[in-house]
């Protein structure tokens, strides 16, 4: 169940053992420095110009994310914003002309809003205000308006607004009174898709009719489901009375189906054996595009809108995550790829000939990819016979025997999912000794629903165990000293970290907690205001601090600080709006008292999670210092490894 909601918190044996592939007896790669690593390019927003002549992009390059505008065909990209403080992250180009749609916020805080960008330079904010939350939902069909949802009528809900293209005259088209999430809008303006989380479970779909000011719920009451509207079919006003609409009802995975408003007939439009993350239109509203998470891999499917026959679409990378944008007369195509070792490169498509050309480059100058590592797909039993996935990372010329040390790193959520994409940190750790895996434990998304509920109330604990476990799949590699191994992760995972210093006191040599939770029942009681509908989400799944405050408390490394006893690095920063700087500073002074050794460092322009190169290359250096420091240098001998098996791709059954 990949549900785009997911991302809330902070706030993501029996057979011989599988060699990794390609790594015993390759030559050592080059070392570098983070500096050279983070040289590499993080691409996003793209958009075509109306035209298909132009495109922009935001890029990190300098340091900041910016925008930058290009010819379709290949050339020279020019800045069109020149931001030095606040990251600027674009939404597209006008359907029309050359105006440009983008949001960004102030240092983190996630008060985001919207603005627009002339052909001359100026700028207008669109969403003004002092204290709320715009998110841009999508462009009219017709191209003139487009759709936002802020909070600034009640700071618990998000209403639904037009904004005209020409002018900027915002009117209210829906007013939201129970935290619903505004999903699609109709091209008649008639229905609103929303959804909203009813609990950890559920996730109701909705169709609001505004002619008639009737709610209708397409899923049915009392079933567990997570729903997601997609968008409106329809390419003129009056013919919007279809929803395409991701669900897994009955399942173990999220499909896509089509629903008839007016007769309330529903066809399965695509069911493949993975959760589909997403789906859209082209601009014609010819072709359907169909985003599938893949065993931790985005891959897109390209359809006839009207009869659901598939359109050849080759991969350009296998076994890699791709990303595809049609362009606005949906001939030609913009595929970003990347299989984990190389930032995801992006390519023009002819979609007629299969022809690519490479348009943007995201490399590190001076980094061959050859030395860098290709994230391979594993799965292991756990400790009570679960099949647990994740990522691995294996260091270029490793050789069995070498008792490498490990980083095993936890992602967000708790429900997120480490995916395979180029991750500067991972690559620095693996280029400088480090075996990484990339946990998918218990409760992770895109390993199926009865995976994802399998920590449900038991965070800490049943999911923690997983991470424990990888210890003996990471030993059985030949690779990796077990008493060399270290937990480390961020939001989610830093409180996993933190759980795992404190409640497992011997399974790992050190921890490295980026932003994460120590204090359960303080962070359930002060999430942001914006968070009302994933506050039932998170009551029902890790705790009601009313009602539950002692097994909160039970829950919460701050209140068990004393049985941490191996070095702790905590990252975080100071504009955090979700996992408050508190939650750190009360971990870090309390470990301290144990005479346990305490690095912390925080990063006064940064929010929940890092933005600035600058920054992230701080983080990442003192990260590895810590680490050489702590563990590398450690003259600890492992005990004889226990055989564990980890197998590549499809050795075991989907969702078992």
């Amino acid at each position: 169940m990949r549900d785009k909601m997911r991302k809330y918190l902070l706030l993501g044996i029996a057979m011989a053992c599988h060699a990794v592939p390609a790594l015993a007896g390759e030559a050592p790669s080059k070392s570098y420095t983070i500096e050279q690593l983070m040289d590499s390019d993080v691409i996003g927003g793209l958009s075509w110009s109306p035209d298909d002549k132009k495109l922009i992009f935001t890029s990190n390059r300098t340091g900041i994310a910016n925008i930058y505008e290009m010819p379709s065909g290949g050339g020279k990209a020019t800045a069109l914003t020149n931001s030095v403080k606040e990251t600027v992250n674009a939404i597209g180009y006008f359907p029309a002309d050359a105006r440009i749609l983008f949001s960004s916020d102030q240092g983190g805080n996630e008060l985001a809003h919207i603005y627009v960008r002339e052909p001359g330079g100026t700028t207008h904010d669109v969403t003004p205000g002092a204290k709320h939350v715009a998110r841009f939902v999508e462009w009219a069909q017709d191209g003139k308006s487009f759709f936002v949802q802020t909070n600034e009528r009640d700071p618990r809900y998000f209403d639904l607004y037009e904004i005209q293209a020409d002018g900027y005259a915002k009117t209210l088209l829906f007013e939201n009174d129970k935290a619903y999430q505004v999903r699609a809008v109709s091209p008649d303006r008639r229905y609103v898709g929303l959804s909203r989380i009813v609990d950890n479970a559920t996730k109701h779909c909705y169709v609001y009719d505004r002619n008639a000011a009737k709610l209708i719920q397409l899923t049915a009451e009392g079933k567990p489901v997570a729903c997601e509207p997609q968008v409106f079919a329809g390419t003129r006003a009056g013919t919007g009375a279809q929803l395409f609409y991701t669900t897994d009802d009955g399942g173990e995975f999220a499909f896509l189906v089509r629903q008839d408003l007016s007769t309330g007939d529903r066809v399965t439009v695509f069911k493949p054996e993975w959760d589909v993350e997403g789906a859209n239109l082209s601009r014609d509203g010819g072709t359907l595009i169909v985003s599938v998470n893949a065993d931790a891999r985005s891959r897109p499917y390209l359809f006839d809108a009207a009869t659901f026959k598939p359109r050849p679409f080759a991969d350009p990378m296998p076994g890699a995550s791709v990303g595809l944008l049609l362009a606005n007369h949906a001939t030609k195509a913009l595929v970003s790829a990347s299989n984990g070792a190389t930032p995801g490169e992006i390519l023009l498509l002819d979609l007629a000939s299969g022809q690519r050309t490479p348009l943007l480059n995201a490399r590190a100058p001076g980094v061959a990819p050859g030395d860098l590592v290709a994230g391979e797909v594993v799965r292991f039993r756990s400790y009570d016979g679960v099949t647990v996935p994740g990522i691995l990372y294996v260091p270029k010329g490793a050789k069995k025997g070498d008792a490498l040390p490990a980083v095993i790193h936890v992602h967000g959520g708790p429900g997120d999912e480490s995916r395979i994409g180029y991750r500067p940190l991972q690559q620095f750790l693996a280029n400088h000794g480090y075996v990484v895996f990339e946990i998918n434990n218990r409760g992770s998304s895109g390993s199926g629903r009865t995976f994802y509920h399998l920590d449900d109330r038991k965070h800490g604990d049943a999911d923690l165990d997983d991470v424990v476990a990888a210890k003996k799949m990471l030993a059985a590699t030949g690779y990796v000293d077990p008493a060399k191994v270290v937990i480390q992760g961020q939001s989610y995972g830093g409180y996993m970290t933190l759980a795992g210093l404190a409640f497992r006191p011997d399974a790992f040599a050190a921890g490295v907690d980026i932003y994460g939770v120590s204090n359960w029942p303080r962070l359930l009681a002060n999430t942001p205001s914006w968070w009302e509908d994933l506050r039932r989400l998170l009551f029902t799944e890790v705790g009601d601090p009313a009602k539950d405050a002692e097994y909160l408390r039970k829950i919460s490394p701050v209140f068990h600080a004393e049985n941490i006893k191996k070095p702790l690095l905590v990252l975080q920063g100071a504009n955090d709006p979700r996992v408050l700087p508190v939650e750190s500073e009360d971990i870090v002074a309390r470990v301290k008292a144990n005479g346990v050794p305490v690095d912390y460092v925080v990063f006064n322009d940064e929010g929940h999670g890092f933005r600035k190169k600058a920054n992230q290359i701080t983080a990442y250096r003192k990260i590895l210092d810590f680490l050489d420091t702590h563990v590398k240098r450690a003259a600890a001998k492992a005990p004889p490894a226990e055989q564990a098996s980890i197998s590549p791709l499809g050795d075991f059954p989907i969702g078992q």
